[in-house]
């Protein structure tokens, strides 16, 4: 039974299991961010009592904090299993071609045969964002220090167009991302007929949709915040 995850089929799994873990934290993510666009709305953006600073406050409690190594754990099993999976493609099929799942349901779509060049932009834009977020404000508490303030770091962030640019083209590459994986994880648990098989895909872009959309007025209305327009 072990052995099982020696196999293409059990890598597969593994990586939907891991796929599953971070679609739900992007959920997460993008639920406390879009706190700061409504209280730029109701005129507490900055404010100590405003929603996304009470959001940032739940995520630095205790219970969520040890959560942390369990992301960063769930998002290098996601890596190591899609490299593997990529590198099985390329072996079985004498070149890339393109990132599969074991279907006969169709996945000739543009992010079907780049779902591993999506996912090293996806990887090298969140080291990027590491740096803006987690560096001030997680990693700060991990040392004693004081984390930095959330609106502050939004609007330092944001304010400069061509961070808000590439930050806009990493949403677009998770939108892409989505669309193929949410259904494509399905689809290695069995729930392969053609009657889910469809309803997934439509659920899927319309979740993937409403991520990427959630993060991109998030983003834009920082750049707005930090010069003021709103």
């Amino acid at each position: 039974m072990a052995n099982v995850f020696h196999y293409s089929i059990g890598k597969k799994f593994i990586q939907s299991v891991s796929g599953a873990f971070l679609i739900i934290f992007l959920c997460l993510h993008l639920t406390i961010n879009f706190f700061s666009v409504i209280d730029s709305f109701t005129g507490n953006f900055g404010a100590s009592d405003g929603l996304f600073q009470a959001g940032c406050d739940f995520m630095s409690l205790p219970i969520v904090t040890i959560m942390v190594p369990v992301l960063a754990f769930g998002v290098l099993i996601h890596i190591i299993y899609g490299c593997l999976l990529t590198w099985e493609n390329v072996r079985a099929r004498g070149g890339y071609k393109r990132y599969e799942v074991a279907s006969k349901a169709k996945a000739d779509s543009w992010s079907a045969k780049n779902m591993f060049v999506l996912g090293i932009v996806i990887l090298g834009i969140l080291f990027f964002h590491l740096t803006h977020f987690w560096a001030h404000m997680q990693l700060q508490e991990f040392a004693g220090n004081e984390a930095g303030n959330p609106y502050d770091l939004l609007t330092a962030t944001f304010g400069r167009w061509w961070i808000t640019a590439i930050y806009i083209i990493w949403f677009i590459a998770i939108w892409f991302h989505l669309t193929h994986g949410f259904w494509s994880m399905f689809q290695t648990i069995g729930w392969s007929n053609n009657v889910w098989m469809k309803r997934l895909k439509v659920i899927g872009v319309i979740l993937a949709s409403l991520i990427a959309l959630g993060f991109i007025i998030v983003a834009i209305n920082a750049f707005l915040q930090a010069h003021f327009l709103i």
